[in-house]
């Protein structure tokens, strides 16, 4: 007899009220540098910048918090961008030669980017038509006249004028080349074009004056008054670029063979036929373009002649250089990645007489620079944003949340002492346009980041929108690498010609990948700290505010215990630095504990109460008490066919090849084991199926949804040795009575291994804690049915609550978790939610993530979610992040789905192995290796841009009213272009509360940070960008074209449906 399990159709309303006041999806603002920058401009009276990327992103950037972004409908590369001065407008140039005006709108208080009006250059004429007008298909450089009029120098070397209020056409305008060869002497025309435009530089005192340069080295200065031209400069070299001296008597012209020229503007003079001065500052050996050159003049009389390129081509081609030369003094800023654009901050106003730069700002593929030119040596300024994420690799990253304001004091200290300003430099961050209206965030959050150098690269504030970096640590000094004699050679061998200087943090080359950071874990109660690497080695560091010099402890855990039958077949491990080295203030080494066979660190986990430290890697864990600097306890958990673990991660091509080849075989041992079956049973269920199929069901009931059958996983598959996650807990683990220490382990194999810990007691000195050990005993050992990978575990108390971090409790920091009633484990798999009573581990209830919606768990964190209408309601729901990229929530200790958002593309395996949440539901992610994308699942916590800029309002200013008006949420550039405003039920019934989230969104809330539940210190979920994709993740898009095509059926209705709402 076939049973049928019924649920009520309608949702209780009451609860449904009560999520659209708990859960709400945000994409808030994007962290770190612009991917792939491709334009630059700025605004020198409203001291706000605008960078372009390649993917058809704008970024505006002004004082710390005030950011706008926009993005361009078509993805192209934007080329160029020009701000009209004072008016919070941005003139856009694409590859596609279309141009776009965007706006800063203010709305309800608060600014917003938005494309105003668009042109779309016409098509190229055709041969029939002869008298059409010159071709606008490529537009090559823009030009704003007058603040009215926008000019477009072409290929072909005409000269198109736009009116910027409409961005028409002006007809009767256009300036062809032919018109300007009439002024030229007959010998230079010689049958030669002009070429296309390569620049167009306006007067500073008289705007209707232009200066124009041709490809071939012809320069004019054409009056758009008089309609003529004025002067013309007969140069033969090809030009690059040209610069017009503040006066208006100078003209310097950049060229191909890496020299500068000066012209002299005299009133009335015949065409010149050679410049005043030809300089090649690199030569005389054969020298590249220099591309671009300004010359800005000084009230002591000299000038500042600042030129990108120009090396010498068979020495130094490959360099990267900005060169500024001033009187007798030239250096050479050489930069690890390519020059995009540069400009100085001087002033811009008619009456003074000269530029007086202050500042120069260099825009590089991978960073941005800015000089403090007042200030002898011309110091880098320390950036406030837009500090390169990755300048190394990032290979793991870390949120902490509610830091101290005594331990984030001391992190600031610690930074400032590693990058003082110099004592005569008074400049400070240039771009500071428009205004933070976000109030001051109430508690401070941290966000770590690990790298492929060895380095924690830096501490940064995640408190705002700004993404500011606090401190820097480096774990390579501690260790001997084969790159240290190399270094000392190369730089003894470098000339004193050209005078290079080096500039700028981005360094994409690591002395020894086995120095990359794998796991990270911070005490933010004892400032103690561990950092765990790619070859084993597990480092306890501890923040020191003074400098010292001490002998780090070295230790080593064999987590194999002897087996027999394993050889490592990988790298070796590093070799540490012995006897007293010197350590500056701030996080310094006090053990260092390694790891055999030296494999990548895979999970770690830091209890600063007990001075205890765990860690595991593809062969099993360990735990070390780090005070009395003894190993407690190691545990092999190889799997007899687990070869693949032995061979390190160099082999990881061969195993993948292994593991498609093993589920192939699967596949097809299935389809053979499908066909065997009777047939004769099979079709006599299913007639008894279709009948029922006939009846019809009651219309106030429901059947559940037919769950998906999923197939163990076997017990020999490569890897399954994996420590996944590693916990600390205070709970009933031998009895119901007595509760105590306890260390929980999961394995890729779907294994948990709880161990009951006897820590001393400490007393006010610690003499009892050092005399006596730590022993730890196996108390529960559980594998899972489907032995899916245990992604994280966390014990819940009586109330089913989390239990607190350590010193929490004990401080009065948080409250003490309920020791009364039955403890509760969750334990979190790909595939499965399940929670366990304690100490009889028996299971309470569960939730099959994969049989119910076809997707595995990637990413799983506890966060705690407040009332956007009562300040003192608040519940504590179970966050995970999936394969496909969805975020699902639920309750907790129920385990019933509360939301779910689509939140990061399948496709991005990256940037869902790279996903941290935080602890009061909020989220980072890689959207590219130089941004964190912010998101927020929590309807009051919410960190986003709320700023103004007060801009001058045109007389030709186009209105926005005849625009559909956007929501001041912030266009993704890099990520999911959709933005959820209202959550969706599970039911699938979504809730339009679209008026309740305007309103909700404009209140400038302060920051909260993250609690992963497979950490009890510092509440934080790593990231290894490296090691998390595995062979799962490649599977999960190797689907069959049927699910292809409903896939691009299902995304062709969501841009359908989003055009729909859009037009509404």
């Amino acid at each position: 007899m076939m049973k049928f399990r019924f649920r009520r159709q309608s949702a209780d309303p009451q609860r449904e009220k009560l999520k659209q006041e708990l859960f709400a999806f945000h994409k808030t603002v994007e962290h770190g540098f612009p991917n792939q920058p491709s334009a630059l401009a700025f605004d020198p009276e409203l001291r706000i910048m605008a960078i372009g990327t390649r993917s058809g992103a704008v970024k505006i950037y002004g004082a710390p918090g005030v950011e706008f972004t926009g993005l361009h409908r078509d993805t192209a590369t934007v080329t160029q961008m020009h701000f009209l001065p004072g008016q919070g407008r941005l003139l856009t140039l694409l590859d596609d030669s279309s141009l776009h005006l965007w706006e800063i709108i203010h709305h309800n208080g608060c600014a917003h980017l938005e494309e105003g009006l668009s042109f779309q250059p016409p098509s190229r004429p055709s041969f029939d038509n002869a008298s059409a007008p010159a071709s606008l298909t490529r537009v090559t450089v823009v030009l704003l006249v007058a603040g009215s009029i926008v000019a477009l120098g072409t290929e072909s070397g005409s000269i198109f004028f736009l009116d910027v209020a409409t961005l028409t056409l002006l007809e009767g305008q256009t300036l062809s080349p032919d018109e300007v060869l009439r002024s030229v002497p007959d010998d230079y025309r010689c049958g030669k074009a002009l070429g296309p435009v390569e620049s167009l530089q306006g007067h500073l005192q008289d705007p209707t004056k232009i200066l124009i340069g041709y490809s071939r080295g012809l320069l004019v200065i054409w009056s758009q008054a008089t309609q003529r031209v004025d002067h013309i400069f007969l140069g033969n070299q090809q030009l690059e670029s040209l610069c017009w001296g503040r006066g208006g008597s100078t003209v310097i012209s950049s060229h191909s063979d890496g020299s500068y020229a000066i012209w002299s503007t005299d009133t009335g003079s015949p065409p010149k036929l050679q410049p005043t001065v030809v300089t090649t500052p690199y030569g005389p050996f054969p020298c590249k373009a220099i591309n671009k050159i300004l010359w800005r003049s000084w009230e002591t009389g000299d000038h500042f002649i600042i030129f990108s390129g120009g090396m010498p081509r068979a020495s130094y081609g490959d360099r990267h250089c900005v060169s500024v030369l001033r009187a007798e003094t030239l250096v050479t800023l050489d930069f690890t990645s390519r020059v995009i654009d540069f400009f100085t901050v001087h002033s811009t106003q008619p009456e003074d007489e000269f530029d007086n730069p202050q500042a120069l700002a260099v825009l590089l593929e991978e960073e941005l620079v800015v000089l403090d030119l007042q200030t002898p040596g011309w110091p880098a300024v320390p950036a406030p944003y837009l500090a390169p994420l990755h300048s190394s690799a990032i290979t793991c990253s870390a949120h902490v949340a509610n830091v101290p304001s005594k331990l984030w004091a001391r992190i600031v200290s610690a930074g400032e002492r590693q990058s003082p300003q110099p004592a005569s430099s008074a400049l400070s961050w240039p771009i500071t346009g428009g205004r933070n209206l976000a109030q001051e965030p109430s508690q401070r959050g941290l966000l770590l980041t690990g790298h492929e150098d060895g380095t924690v690269r830096r501490f940064w504030d995640a408190s705002g929108v700004a993404l500011r970096p606090l401190y820097k640590l480096s774990t390579a000094g501690l260790f001997q690498t084969d790159c240290e004699h190399a270094d000392s050679l190369a730089q003894a061998v470098e000339d004193d010609w050209p005078p290079f200087r080096k500039v700028g943090c981005f360094d994409p080359y690591s002395d020894d990948p086995r120095l990359g950071i794998q796991k990270v874990a911070l005490c933010k109660y004892t400032a103690q700290m561990v950092v765990a690497g790619t070859a084993g080695q597990v480092l306890v560091l501890e923040l020191s505010d003074t400098p010292a010099e001490q002998a780090v402890s070295v230790a080593s855990v064999d987590l194999l215990q002897d087996r027999e039958g394993f050889t490592w077949k990988g790298h070796e491990r590093l070799s540490p630095h012995t006897g007293v080295l010197p350590w500056p203030a701030g996080f310094q080494p006090r053990m260092l504990v390694q790891c055999l066979p030296p494999a990548a660190v895979t999970a770690v986990t830091l209890h600063a109460e007990w001075s205890l430290v765990a860690f595991g890697t593809s062969h099993g864990f360990g735990l070390f008490d780090y005070q009395r600097k003894s190993p407690v306890l190691a545990r092999c958990t190889l799997h007899p066919n687990d070869s693949l673990a032995m061979e390190g991660p160099l082999s990881r091509v061969k195993s993948l090849k292994k593991s498609l080849r093993q589920s192939f075989r699967r596949i097809r041992k299935s389809r053979v084991s499908g066909k065997k079956r009777a047939t004769t049973a099979n079709s006599k269920l299913q007639e008894a199926n279709a009948q029922l199929a006939e009846q019809t069901c009651p219309h106030d009931v429901e059947m559940t949804p037919v769950q998906r059958r999923i197939e163990p996983r076997s017990a020999d598959d490569s890897l399954s040795g994996v420590v996944r996650c590693l916990y600390f807990a205070d709970t009933f683990l031998r009895d119901a009575t007595h509760h105590g220490p306890t260390m929980w382990a999961g394995t890729n194999s779907g294994s948990v291994f709880a161990y009951a810990l006897e820590v001393p007691a400490a007393t006010a000195g610690g003499e009892k804690r050092s005399e006596q050990a730590v022993e730890a005993v196996l108390g529960k050992e559980v594998q899972l049915m489907h032995r899916a990978p245990v992604v994280a575990i966390a014990v819940l108390d009586g109330r089913g609550r989390p239990l607190p971090e350590p010193y929490e409790a004990s401080r009065d920091l948080a409250q003490a978790p309920d020791m009364q009633g039955g403890h509760a484990v969750l334990i979190a798999s790909e595939e499965q939610f399940k929670v366990f009573t304690l100490p009889k581990v028996s299971a309470k209830t569960k939730f099959k993530l994969t049989a119910h919606e076809g997707c595995r768990v990637r990413k799983v964190a506890l966060a705690t979610f407040a009332s956007v209408i009562s300040e003192d309601y608040a519940e504590t729901c179970l966050a995970c992040l999936t394969n496909l990229g969805d975020v699902h929530v639920f309750s907790v200790p129920g385990l019933r789905p509360q939301v779910h958002y689509s939140c990061i593309r399948k496709e991005d395996i990256s940037g869902i192995a790279s996903c941290v949440f935080t602890r009061h539901g909020q989220g980072f992610y890689l959207i590219s290796p130089s941004e964190f994308e912010r998101f927020s699942l929590s309807a009051r916590n919410i960190t986003e841009p709320l700023c103004s800029l007060d801009i001058s309002c045109p007389r030709n200013a186009t209105q926005p009213s005849h625009r559909p008006q956007e929501s001041p949420k912030l266009s993704q550039a890099n990520g999911t272009r959709n933005i959820t405003l209202a959550p969706e039920s599970c039911e699938g019934s979504p809730n339009s509360i679209h008026s309740k989230r305007a309103d909700i969104t404009e209140l400038p809330e302060a920051t909260l940070s993250p609690v992963s539940i497979d950490s009890a210190t510092s509440g934080d979920t790593t990231l290894d960008t490296t090691g998390d994709v595995t062979v799962e993740y490649v599977k999960d898009f190797l689907g069959s074209p049927e699910d292809s095509e409903k896939n691009l059926r299902n995304l062709e209705a969501d841009e359908a449906r989003a055009y729909t709402l859009l037009i509404k």
